[in-house]
């Protein structure tokens, strides 16, 4: 249950990340804006770092960190923000939710790992449910919006690859898996700033849409999902992107006034049904045993 709780908490900052980006790629650019992303998520852990007297020893794992940072952050987050420039923040976030079933891909045909038939229903209910909360009115359906659609689902793909990644990478705390991962994000994306420059000159909404994204919606969240990574698994981490789209939905009805109809209703209770087959989760809170007892 502790581990479900920690999926929603985490969907529902990831949910708010797409809005703050939609606000602010525009104006920055994707280069400049995930620049400052990973560099105030990096600048977060390191001051919490400190307090903990927590030693990252980047250089040491300079290999690991640069592997996981491109896969996890740097690639990822830059195909996200050329998307958000199209892409309405819910269709960013409906769209996120294909992460998980490139983990089972993975999982199954790449790593040659055993996979439970659960596994496979929750993946058919979660698609289920990305579909329904599409619905017909979709941008999908718009002209020009392929690229960035093919882009997203070239972001996922990457997390996949970084989540089992990091099962095989070196062993450490997930304090510094997340640090260390920021950190070399932040020398990845660097350069590219100079090709891709800020547009204009950011003004208080952009800043704070910035600041909130690298702070809450990178720092603090990636702390978290490696924590859920090591708890969980990879496959059952990935599991998140299932409920993004619940809250992604939410916060653009809430902020941005965008309707709430039965499609969404109805796939978000589908993508919940994935999510609890995906992470095992009804058999956690409903153990076999336990049922007989009762």
């Amino acid at each position: 249950m502790k581990g479900f709780l920690g999926l929603v908490l985490l969907a529902a900052i990831w949910g708010g990340s797409f809005l703050f980006m939609k606000v602010a790629a525009g104006v920055l650019g994707p280069a400049v804006l995930i620049e400052f992303r990973v560099l105030f998520g990096a600048l977060t852990l390191a001051a919490v770092a400190l307090v903990l007297k927590r030693n990252l020893h980047f250089w040491q794992y300079k290999k690991h960190f640069l592997i996981l940072g491109l896969f996890n952050s740097a690639l990822p987050f830059m195909l996200f923000a050329y998307a958000v420039q199209t892409l309405d923040a819910s269709m960013l976030s409906i769209l996120n939710s294909t992460a998980p079933f490139w983990g089972v891909i993975i999982s199954v045909f790449w790593l040659k790992v055993p996979t439970q038939k659960s596994v496979w229903l929750g993946c058919g209910f979660g698609i289920a449910g990305v579909i329904t909360l599409v619905g017909l009115d979709s941008t999908v359906l718009n002209e020009g919006a392929w690229l960035p659609i093919i882009a997203t689902l070239c972001a996922t793909l990457s997390y996949a690859v970084a989540s089992h990644y990091t099962k095989t990478a070196p062993k450490m705390s997930a304090f510094n898996h997340a640090h260390g991962n920021l950190w070399g994000s932040a020398l990845l994306v660097l350069p590219f700033i100079w090709f891709m420059p800020m547009r204009e000159t950011p003004d208080s909404t952009v800043i704070s849409a910035v600041v909130g994204l690298g702070i809450l919606c990178t720092g603090f969240a990636y702390i978290l999902y490696f924590k859920l990574v090591e708890d969980l698994g990879a496959a059952s981490a990935l599991s998140v992107t299932f409920l993004i789209p619940v809250f992604g939905i939410l916060w653009g009805h809430l902020f941005l006034q965008e309707q709430i109809g039965a499609n969404t209703i109805l796939g978000s209770i589908l993508v919940l049904l994935g999510v609890s087959l995906v992470t095992g989760l009804q058999e956690k809170i409903f153990p076999p045993k336990a049922m007989k007892e009762l």
